[in-house]
């Protein structure tokens, strides 16, 4: 009961009182709350306060960052409550073996990241900062009072007594398991009828078709997608088939980042994250965040690998949180190629999805795979009526054009026949296993 009243308690603190009139409120807001918090991580991170010494810790910008190599390097000094890394370890792949989420240590939820931005990472979360996420998530979530039953169907590749905290008497909580068969999910889901639904968006394409082929009998009145990147043109298949507006979540390991407003865009949530950010152009940037209200496992100036893009209006909803257009991608998202003068070239992957989905208006999904500096895979799914071949060349010369406004030449584009996705992983339609490129390189092998 005294937990309940807790999440109630912060709920209602963030449903009403995080309201900011402009940005330098919130700004201020920010500063306040971080030199509060500050203290706090000093006095019981060792990590931190050894990491800090010589640094005025008041002036944020001037800290040294951290990223998820420097944090699992340092985890047991790093987290507030004493947790050793290899303990935490086993128990957290022990609960990804048998699927059983819920032992923890001593009060402390344990969790694993799933690992798509390099070595799988820990997450611990404290019963106070579990309050807190559940009554910010159900704050920013529900379109509606918290009084008003719900039916939430959650989707993901892990369930933990976190996302279990949402259950209210209210709110009716059930995980859904992304290892499991569909058929199993289509069952569930048409006896247990859910009025929120929650899922990658790999999931809910595949939800859409079982609903197009009469299988699937649900119309949940809210559906965030998860996880994964939106795409555009998924977003426009989904709305459509569900007659329902897609929201979206931007969450990761490192904390509950952002969240679509009424109108769908995707807001940052800085009304408790700093967002920092190292731009790469004029509205693409890494953010480096600061969660001042993390206490079990301190996140200050850590740099994330997402590209963010900024949105230059403004909402029509009225907040002063930053507005962002889209998470494009992961930094490994990035085609790295040589150009003829023996440069490095970057091309983000808006650039290459757009080179793809624009060569034909009869592309149902792609995925666009670098294979090295020189190889480029794609895979396509189109109506068994459309020339495959015709827009496979259509494909290729929209490539070839993009790669020669960088003079970039000598690329092979090939086609594969299936898409690469491993059931319970997150599905990555653009991805480049050249992570970054040596000097010179034998460029004349390269290009001979």
């Amino acid at each position: 009961m005294k937990e309940k009243l807790k999440l109630f308690r912060y709920y209602l603190d963030r449903k009403y009182n995080y309201k900011f009139k402009s940005r330098d409120a919130l700004e201020k807001f920010q500063k306040d709350k971080f030199n509060e918090h500050i203290k706090y991580v000093i006095e019981k991170s060792v990590f931190y306060r050894e990491y800090y010494k010589g640094y005025n810790i008041n002036n944020l910008s001037s800290l040294p960052c951290i990223d998820k190599k420097i944090m699992m390097e340092n985890f047991d000094s790093l987290n507030t409550v004493g947790l050793n890394k290899d303990e935490c370890f086993e128990v957290a792949f022990k609960a990804e073996n048998s699927r059983d989420f819920s032992p923890m240590i001593n009060g402390n939820i344990i969790g694993l990241s799933s690992g798509t931005s390099g070595n799988r990472g820990l997450f611990i979360i404290s019963e106070e900062d579990k309050s807190k996420w559940t009554g910010t998530i159900l704050a920013k979530a529900l379109k509606e009072s918290i009084l008003r039953k719900q039916k939430v169907a959650f989707f993901l590749r892990a369930n933990s007594n976190l996302y279990e905290s949402v259950k209210s008497n209210h709110i009716k909580f059930e995980f859904f398991d992304l290892l499991l068969p569909l058929q199993e999910h289509v069952k569930r889901l048409n006896e247990y009828k859910p009025t929120f639904l929650v899922a990658p968006p790999s999931m809910l394409i595949l939800l859409a078709k079982e609903i197009e082929g009469y299988k699937l009998k649900i119309s949940p009145k809210i559906i965030y997608s998860v996880a994964e990147i939106l795409e555009d043109k998924d977003k426009e298949y989904l709305e459509k088939v569900f007659n329902k507006k897609i929201h979206q979540i931007y969450q990761a390991t490192e904390g509950f980042l952002g969240i679509t407003c009424e109108y769908g865009n995707l807001h940052l949530n800085e009304d408790f994250v700093i967002f920092e950010r190292e731009y790469i152009d004029e509205k693409r940037f890494y953010p480096i965040i600061t969660d001042f209200e993390r206490k079990t496992q301190p996140i200050i100036r850590y740099k994330l690998n997402d590209i963010l893009i900024e949105k230059k209006e403004k909402c029509p909803c009225g907040s002063v949180n930053t507005c962002i257009e889209k998470v494009e991608g992961r930094s490994d998202d990035i085609f790295k190629f040589i150009n003829k003068k023996e440069e490095e070239v970057t091309i983000f992957p808006d650039f290459i999805r757009r080179a793809i989905i624009s060569s034909s208006e009869e592309i149902i999904s792609y995925q666009a795979l670098q294979e090295s500096l020189t190889d480029v895979e794609i895979y396509i799914e189109i109506d068994e009526k459309v020339d495959m071949e015709l827009i496979q060349e259509n494909i290729r010369l929209s490539l070839d054009l993009l790669f020669e406004k960088y003079h970039i030449e000598k690329i092979n584009i090939t086609f594969r026949d299936t898409l690469v996705f491993l059931q319970g992983n997150k599905l990555r339609r653009i991805s480049s296993k050249v992570l970054y490129i040596e000097e010179k390189l034998d460029m004349q092998n390269v290009f001979q």
